[in-house]
């Protein structure tokens, strides 16, 4: 068994893990812009507006510049910051009510932050596979899981891709 690099950590929900609670996104995410964006800038997709620094659900001036925000990009390119696998017999047997908690997760994130997102949901053999364009919301989904069903609840944060993978069962 291979050792993980030092730029990838794990970590079992219920294991005490120094600085496993908090992620410091250690390298810049491409899909951050890299040069401050003019302000007003607007969305097409989303209709999302960057203003005082920030992506937020406000209305943007008529005329103001587009770009793509973070989020739309990922979708367009299919590129996710975050894998949820949910699996087991209890998922299999509460899956509608498993399935409304994490779309309540989505939405309320969402509604705060116009770059949580989920980007799609893929039935797997033994599960469910949700993608989604932050890592925060990754997180916050298999948390809200755990919390509210317990389980068992695996986290691996790849920091030279700013990516993280969860995997919750039971």
């Amino acid at each position: 068994m291979s050792k993980p690099s030092k730029s990838t950590r794990h970590h079992t929900i219920g294991a005490p893990v120094r600085g496993a609670s908090v992620i410091v996104e250690r390298e810049h995410d491409a899909y951050r812009s890299d040069h401050k964006l003019p302000e007003p800038t607007v969305c097409p997709q989303c209709r999302a507006a960057y203003h005082a620094g920030r992506w937020q659900w406000t209305a943007a001036d008529a005329g103001a510049h587009e770009e793509l925000c973070p989020a739309c990009r990922r979708i367009r390119d299919a590129f996710p910051a975050g894998y949820v696998t949910l699996e087991g017999e209890y998922f299999r047997e509460h899956r509608s009510e498993l399935m409304r908690l994490v779309e309540h997760r989505a939405e309320h994130a969402k509604a705060e932050h116009p770059l949580q997102r989920i980007m799609a949901t893929e039935e797997t053999a033994d599960g469910v596979l949700i993608t989604t364009t932050d890592i925060h919301l990754a997180r916050g989904i298999a948390e809200a899981l755990h919390h509210a069903h317990q389980g068992e609840l695996k986290l691996r944060y790849e920091d030279a891709q700013n990516l993280l993978r969860a995997h919750w069962k039971r």
